[in-house]
């Protein structure tokens, strides 16, 4: 039985705790504004407001009901575009209508909760990261001009009226953006017994971190299913020690985008993590779901393979550790005994003398799959590579550290020379498939551009790499 707030009640839900919260919410509940399209979490028609005590305030996210089970919402507060409805229409959903926003309505409501969330959180009345906050929406008949003018409308009217440092929920409710009992969300939840972290799990348990493929890939069988949920783990999601920098499984790709310890020890990480997914999914999706998904083009596995990282793996007490590289033995086959979770991965702190870049191709530049993605990490002694790291997704079944143009890099200056020599070490030592993302031929020509992305970014080299991809 899971126990959560729904709007301005309380419910429990019977359903099993892997049932996707949106079926919870539009079956059994009856709030279908909440809408069912993709199922993939790509359009932003289901999301929904999910809070929990931070301290003595609620502290909110937007996050997809498609990918989320109902166990997620146990002990928490869960606001749908129906617990937005007020005797009027609230500022936000007048403005769709008064700036002609809204056409067949059916994206709409995803839309006012995405602003809601983001004005519930937000540190500044800034428009760009009002359209980051909706990025994770689509909008199929209406257009982006209307709704970027509704933004702007919202934040003229906010900066007259609320201070950013004002407490926000009083300040909402005042101005009339949220219905009256978010006065009483943090009783509402405190009424609610926390769930406990989980230690352990049953065999029948399906492990769940984030669920941002699991639940696109086998939907129907996690609805039946009771689900271990990963992210319930209490404990930091980056830290630091001496030696190593940490990231707990739970770690999402957001933790990683901004971090402050990982800004001062991989420079370029708030970058890479933005072309990965909106906004939502970036909050759900976690590093250990990414790396035991075992994707030959997981993003974050990439970026992780390059800073030669290690696995804190556990099964009950035994605990063991194993370099990354090692983890995956073949496609979607990895070393993972039964029972055991990932618990942590970790790569070496001091990075003075290093450098990082991730760069990725794809069909959109955000917000999608890529069809090849690389990582580098250099550690460089004056003017001559002393180390390298060099990874590759998308080019072989399984997620790739790029041995021989390693050996080709070490001990060589950073010169454009240098960075076509290792473009063309990293096309013959991959073996790309031809599938619906490209041809196997246009995938090694992706990798070397990557290659000389790489040295452009890190060195600023330009001269001498024009076409140099397949040379």
């Amino acid at each position: 039985m899971q126990h959560f707030a729904l709007n301005d009640g309380l419910v429990q839900a019977a359903s099993p705790s892997g049932l996707p919260a949106l079926d919870f919410l539009r079956d059994s509940a009856g709030l279908t504004g909440v809408k069912h399209a993709c199922r993939e979490g790509d359009c932003g028609s289901c999301v929904v407001l999910l809070g929990e005590l931070d301290g003595p305030t609620p502290r909110y996210r937007v996050v997809t009901s498609c990918l989320i089970p109902v166990g997620a919402l146990a002990g928490r507060h869960v606001v749908t575009v129906e617990g937005l409805d007020q005797r009027d229409l609230g500022p936000i959903q007048r403005a769709f209508v008064d700036e002609g926003a809204s056409q067949c309505g059916f994206c709409t409501p995803g839309f006012v909760v995405s602003l809601t969330g983001f004005l519930l959180e937000t540190e500044s009345w800034d428009e760009d990261l009002a359209e980051e906050a909706v990025a994770g929406n689509i909008c199929r008949c209406t257009g982006y001009s209307s709704i970027r003018r509704v933004i702007r409308t919202i934040l003229e009217q906010l900066r007259m009226a609320v201070d950013p440092a004002e407490e926000r929920i009083p300040a909402l409710v005042r101005e009339g953006y949220l219905p009256g009992y978010f006065l009483r969300a943090a009783e509402l939840l405190a009424e609610l017994e926390p769930p406990a972290s989980p230690h352990g799990r049953s065999e029948r348990q399906v492990v769940v971190a984030g669920g941002t493929d699991l639940y696109v890939q086998r939907p129907d069988e996690l609805a039946e299913a009771d689900v271990f949920l990963v992210q319930r783990r209490t404990g930091p999601s980056i830290w630091a020690d001496a030696d190593h920098v940490y990231l707990a499984a739970s770690a999402t790709a957001e933790d990683i985008k901004v971090s402050q310890i990982l800004g001062r020890t991989v420079g370029g990480l708030d970058r890479a993590m933005a072309l990965m997914g909106s906004q939502p999914i970036r909050r759900m999706a976690t590093v250990g779901g990414n790396l035991v998904n075992a994707s030959p083009i997981g993003d974050m596995t990439i970026i992780l393979l390059a800073l030669d990282a290690e696995l804190g793996l556990v099964s009950g007490g035994a605990h063991r550790s194993l370099p990354l590289r090692f983890f995956f033995r073949g496609y979607k086959d990895l070393d993972l005994q039964p029972g055991e979770l990932v618990e942590w991965v970790r790569f070496k702190a001091e990075r003075s003398d290093a450098v990082f870049s991730f760069e990725k191709v794809s069909k959109r530049t955000h917000l999608d799959i890529a069809s090849v993605n690389s990582a580098i990490s250099l550690r460089l002694d004056g003017n001559r590579i002393a180390e390298a790291c060099v990874s590759a997704g998308g080019v072989a079944p399984v997620p790739l550290q790029l041995e021989d143009t390693v050996a080709y890099l070490e001990g060589r200056e950073p010169t454009a020379d240098t960075a076509i020599g290792a473009a063309a070490r990293a096309r013959a030592e991959v073996s790309p498939i031809s599938d619906v993302r490209g041809s196997s031929a246009y995938k090694r020509l992706l990798l070397g551009q990557l290659l000389l992305a790489h040295f452009h970014v890190l060195f600023g080299l330009e001269d001498g790499l024009e076409g140099k991809a397949t040379a």
